[in-house]
Parts: structure tokens; C-alpha cells; sequence
């Protein structure tokens, strides 16, 4: 049975078209029916009924669906491992970052692949939704993200790194930067600049300050870029509520400080490392492992 047939059957069974099928795999509608039909001979039945202008499987046809879906991802697997096998251990990797990881890994990974030889980093930020998606669909290698925003599935490995402790910042000559503690309240009189956070943490905030920690009300600047986020906390008298070691450049040099919430603010960020479930890991992931040992810590 050749696999280039499944394929066939599986766009098509996802298209419902021969045409579009056909435009997908860009080969001729012909081409396609050809296809078919040699499964169809291979199999002693037909997969397909054509029902006036839809093309409808057959119960053979979606039993043929169900199984062909692994063969063809493991063929793809062994493609890749194969593949991986010829580079020796060095290649290509693609990550995707969320916004706490970005602000942490982003510089420094840039660059470590600028110093690897033979080593090409391609790395992608946006909603943690999209990257699980590209995830699914082998746009990427690996993601790490924040774990409370990830929904397990079966067919995902999640692995936990590290918890980083949360808290607020603020630029040194911030009018409250020179307080020994400060309350909620007080932090409320300035612009409140943080990422999107899970329902998790909201429901820690609310719990642990009421209502008025609700992000939705507290929140005047939401983004998914921490490093611009802390440039604007830089300039002006806003207060960035986030993972604390997003800003540890700007607290070593000293224009950044950290603002004592009273009482003490428990929320913390959870990293975590997530793989496709099943899926070759390619050599030069083990070196990104290690750089994440290094760099993921307070």
C-alpha cells in the first residue's frame, strides 16, 4: 500500500473536494482520482461515494481514514528521524516562546545560535492557543510557556522547568519606589502594565486583594511584549506587574526597583516545556535544553 495514497485520502477526506484537494496537494484533479482509484484496487473496496457534487467516505473508507492518520504521521516521524540522523546532530530548531520565557531566553538565545556553528534558531511568540497549533501542525519543535495556560491533551508532553516569583516594578525615582512597603491601593494610582494572565492567578489576585485586583479593572497596559513593557515602566510612573527576573538587568543596574506589596503577593509564574507527544526530538534540542538549565532561574 503506498503511502503517498493515504495522504491523498486524507486531504481529501478533510477537504470534502476533489478540486480543492487536488489545489492542497498541488497535483491535477486527475491525478487525484488516479489516486483513489489505486487505493481503492489495493484495498478490494471502494473508500469514496460520489453523491452529486459531494463525495461522501464510505464505511470502509472511514475506517481507512481513522488508521491511515497514524501510518501517515508515523512515516512522517521516520522521515524526520531519518533526516535528523544525516545533519550529525547539528540543524535547525524552531521554539516558541510566551511572553515571561521571551523576555528571560529571547537575547541570550539570539546569542548562543550566533555563536553555534551549524546551529539555526527560528523562534516564535503570540498567543500560547497559536503556538499550541503550530505545536500540532510540526511548525515547531518545542514551546515553552506559561504552564497554566497550556490545556493537556494526549497528545502533548509537558514537562514543568521552573516557578519564578512575582511581584510588581517600578523605575527607581517612581514615587513610590522609595517606600518600604506599599498597598494595593497605593499601586492603583498608577498605570498597571502586565501580560495576559490564566484564570488561575486572576482568582489567586482576586482571592488574596478583592475585586479591585481583578486584571480587568486593574490593568491599564496589556501586552504580550514584557521587554517593551519594561522600557515604558522605564520612562514613566507605570508599575509592572509580572515575573520579577524579566527584570533583573534593569534591578542589577539599579534603574528599575522592586515595590513591597503589603501583604506580600503569592502568585507565581510556572514555566513550562512542551513537546508533541510521539515526535523524534532533534539533536540540537538537547543543546537547548541545557541553555535552558542555564538561563531559567531567579
Amino acid at each position: 500500500m503506498n503511502i503517498k495514497h493515504l495522504e491523498h485520502l486524507l486531504v481529501l477526506a478533510d477537504t470534502g473536494s476533489f478540486s480543492r484537494a487536488a489545489e492542497k496537494l498541488f497535483i491535477t484533479q486527475s491525478a487525484l482520482s488516479r489516486s483513489i482509484q489505486s487505493l481503492e484496487e489495493d484495498l478490494g473496496g471502494r473508500v469514496l461515494d460520489r453523491i452529486g457534487k459531494r463525495n461522501e467516505l464510505t464505511p470502509l473508507g472511514l475506517d481507512v481514514v481513522s488508521r491511515a492518520r497514524h501510518i501517515v504521521r508515523d512515516a512522517a516521524e521516520l522521515r524526520h528521524s531519518a533526516k535528523l540522523l544525516q545533519e550529525g546532530g547539528r540543524g535547525a530548531i524552531s521554539v516558541g516562546l510566551g511572553a515571561g520565557p521571551a523576555a528571560l531566553l529571547m537575547v541570550p538565545l539570539m546569542c548562543a545560535a550566533a555563536t553555534q556553528p551549524g546551529l539555526r534558531v527560528a523562534v516564535t511568540q503570540g498567543p500560547v492557543e497559536l503556538q499550541i497549533q503550530q505545536l500540532r501542525s510540526r511548525q515547531l519543535d518545542a514551546m515553552v510557556v506559561d504552564m497554566r495556560r497550556v490545556i493537556p491533551g494526549a497528545d502533548l508532553n509537558i514537562e514543568s522547568l521552573v516557578e519564578l516569583k512575582a511581584g510588581l516594578v517600578a523605575r527607581a525615582e517612581h514615587p513610590l519606589g522609595r517606600k518600604r512597603s506599599v498597598s494595593l491601593s497605593e499601586v492603583l494610582q498608577f498605570p498597571v502594565a502586565c501580560t495576559p494572565l490564566s484564570d488561575e492567578v486572576v482568582r489567586l489576585l482576586v482571592d488574596q486583594y478583592g475585586l479591585q485586583a481583578n486584571p480587568s479593572e486593574m490593568v491599564a497596559m496589556r501586552c504580550d511584549d514584557v521587554s517593551s513593557m519594561l522600557a515604558a515602566v522605564a520612562q514613566t510612573d507605570a508599575v509592572f506587574l509580572g515575573v520579577i527576573a524579566a527584570a533583573r538587568d534593569g534591578l542589577r543596574d539599579g534603574s528599575l526597583v522592586e515595590l513591597r506589596l503589603n501583604p506580600r503577593l503569592l502568585a507565581t509564574a510556572r514555566f513550562a516545556y512542551v513537546t508533541l507527544a510521539g515526535r523524534t526530538e532533534a539533536p540540537a534540542m538537547a543543546y537547548f535544553r541545557q541553555f535552558l538549565r542555564t538561563h531559567l532561574h531567579e
